[in-house]
């Protein structure tokens, strides 16, 4: 698809003119009528091209790429990708993102006090909206070209991204305008109810007319996306419309779960999680995908973009962090995330330690400890008849082993070959960080090993603070480094000068379905407490490398769902439409650093829950009226 994408960006840039703005939901090609001139719907092979040009709607900004003959006008081309802008508006406001870039009414989506006429909520309704007008003049072309199975098919994934899209207008804007064909008639407002009806049919109607599971080519949609769209949709009915579907969300996520697609556990580059995997520059291929169920294709030489994962990769490099280790040229200073994201991957080192065994007079003294040369020492814990061992927050520095805090008895490493000497050398700790020290007296060995529980959370914090005390320092806030455009073996990607990136970014994939599943288990929806676990344990089994992170039924709550949907998702743009469903984007109950633009976080007023409409919309459409509170 990613060719297709190639071609059709070539193809359409000579036949197809645009409009210069979208302004409303009815916008289209001023000339829809010039496909059919130009032979593009002559056959079914002609159309899978026009079928790509609704799927790039999604990943590219204009004819040319990755800048020029832009698809929307007034703001910069890049800033306006689908991607970017679901990042800036579901991320950014969150816990998960902070910005260190001062464009007019970025600093506002963190900071909670965006308004009318922002011109980041306003790209992302002009993206959604042109993305529906591409979907419905494909469709409407393809109908009327000689019914067969393949074009069915395309006319079906046609709708789906129609019905995508509007997932994102409920979730995002409330209500909007219903489009569902051509028209140069200015469009009613719809309600949330209205919308949400509408999602649900079109892909309770098309879910027989997909392609099965795993049949269609990477990166274009099969039953599975429509079942996938529909948990979502289900789990977030109760806040949008009203009313709970979570027995639905089961029902769609059980089918999801019983499909093709796999949780990926190919770990192809051996470093002890295949998690990172699914955000590597070859995710296409190295198993990734057979859990990414929707997914927004780029290719660093063919389909280029300032937004994507050449946004992502590139805005979350600067300090001293080195750019070749992601596969690009280059860092921009951007993004960051705040102490909330990374506490939630925090060790309890003390539940660690208990569960040893019975603490001993052996213990850990030094510069690298927290109470130094000094002490007291830092106590082992026995794990076996002259075995010990610990979980220990150490420092860049020294230590050695010391019993009873007398320096009459003391081991260190002469010849740092893990052989413990008396009175020996001391003991070097390279590198601030988490340990599991193991001292063994049988043999006279011990070891220092890194520890890390849950691999999933991956940042960078050499030169780093965890505190944010201004947002517009890169210095403040960990970066996070989960997206690399290096493929599985090391490479970087496909374009030689490091510029722009291949990584896909997964839209759908099966992780969230099996919390989806938990969720709308503990919320009522019928289902197994046991699957739910069950189901959860496989994710944090990937991410743990073991099962020392399985969880059980005594575990299993909405807050820990939560947590895990943020130890998982994480800047995969999710986050603000599960905080609103649970109640906490808003209010008090949860609050973040520089949530209402307060260093500490505040509440701030519930109609923040949506974004506004453009002022050009309304001025143009008398039909439409603004949310409530701008």
């Amino acid at each position: 698809m990613k060719t297709v994408i190639y071609r059709l960006s070539l193809f359409l840039a000579i036949i197809l003119t645009q409009t210069s703005c979208h302004k409303d939901l009815d916008q289209n090609p001023i000339d829809p009528d010039s496909f059919t001139e130009a032979d593009v719907f002559s056959n079914a092979q002609e159309a899978k091209s026009a079928l790509a040009k609704v799927y790039a709607s999604l990943a590219l900004t204009g004819q040319q790429g990755p800048a020029g003959q832009p698809d929307i006008s007034d703001i910069d081309e890049g800033f306006s990708q689908f991607t970017r802008m679901l990042y800036n508006l579901n991320e950014l406001t969150t816990d998960h993102a902070v910005v260190a870039w001062g464009d007019p009414g970025l600093q506002d989506l963190h900071g909670m006090y965006w308004t009318a006429g922002n011109d980041f909520t306003d790209a992302m309704y002009y993206r959604l909206a042109q993305t529906v007008s591409f979907a419905n003049s494909f469709i409407e072309n393809a109908k009327k070209l000689e019914s067969n199975q393949e074009v069915d098919y395309y006319i079906a994934e046609a709708r789906f991204i129609r019905a995508y899209a509007y997932y994102n207008l409920i979730d995002l804007y409330g209500n909007v305008p219903l489009v569902t064909e051509l028209s140069t008639d200015l469009p009613k407002q719809s309600n949330r109810q209205e919308l949400f009806d509408f999602v649900e049919s079109e892909l309770l109607d098309i879910q027989n007319k997909l392609k099965e599971p795993k049949t269609n080519e990477y990166g274009r949609v099969d039953k599975a996306a429509a079942w996938a769209l529909l948990s979502r949709l289900y789990l977030n009915a109760e806040e949008w419309i009203g009313t709970p579907k979570y027995n639905e969300c089961v029902t769609y996520s059980e089918k999801v779960m019983n499909s093709p697609y796999t949780i990926n556990m190919n770990d192809a580059n051996g470093n002890g999680t295949a998690y990172d995997e699914l955000f590597l520059a070859d995710n296409d291929t190295n198993g990734a995908q057979d859990e990414i169920i929707f997914g927004v294709n780029f290719d660093g030489q063919h389909s280029q973009t300032y937004g994507g994962t050449t946004f992502l990769i590139h805005a979350s490099i600067g300090g001293s962090m080195n750019p070749a280790d992601y596969g690009v040229n280059g860092g921009w200073y951007g993004l960051r995330t705040t102490k909330n994201l990374v506490n939630k991957f925090a060790v309890d080192i003390n539940a660690l330690n208990t569960a040893l065994g019975t603490q001993s007079n052996w213990g850990l003294v030094g510069s690298a400890t927290p109470n130094g040369w000094n002490g007291p020492d830092v106590e082992m814990y026995e794990t076996a008849p002259n075995e010990f061992a610990l979980y220990a927050e150490l420092t860049a520095g020294d230590l050695k082993f010391r019993y009873d805090e007398n320096w009459g008895q003391n081991y260190g490493d002469d010849g740092a070959d893990g052989t413990l000497d008396a009175g020996g050398a001391n003991i070097s700790i390279p590198a601030d960080g988490t340990y599991y020290v193991v001292m063994n007296l049988n043999d006279m060995t011990y070891s220092i090993t890194p520890f890390q529980s849950d691999k999933r959370g991956m940042f960078y914090t050499n030169g780093q603070n965890l505190e944010i005390t201004d947002v517009t320092q890169f210095g403040d806030g960990y970066a996070v480094t989960k997206f690399k455009n290096i493929d599985s073996q090391g490479n970087p990607g496909s374009d030689a000068s490091g510029n722009f990136a291949d990584t896909d970014i997964p839209l759908i994939r099966l992780a969230e379905i099996y919390l989806n599943y938990a969720e709308a288990v503990l919320r009522g929806g019928g289902g197994s407490t046991t699957t739910a676990v069950d189901k959860i344990n496989e994710l944090r089994e990937r991410a743990y490398g073991d099962t020392s992170g399985n969880i059980t039924a005594a575990d299993l709550n909405l807050d820990f769902v939560l947590d895990e949907r943020s130890r998982e998702l994480y800047w995969e743009g999710t986050r603000r439409t599960d905080l609103i469903r649970y109640g906490y984007f808003t209010t008090n109950q949860y609050l973040w650093p520089f949530k209402g633009n307060d260093p500490n976080g505040i509440a701030v007023d519930s109609y923040r829950k949506l974004f506004p409409l453009p002022t050009n919309v309304l001025s143009i459409n008398p039909n439409l009226h603004q949310n409530p509170g701008y």
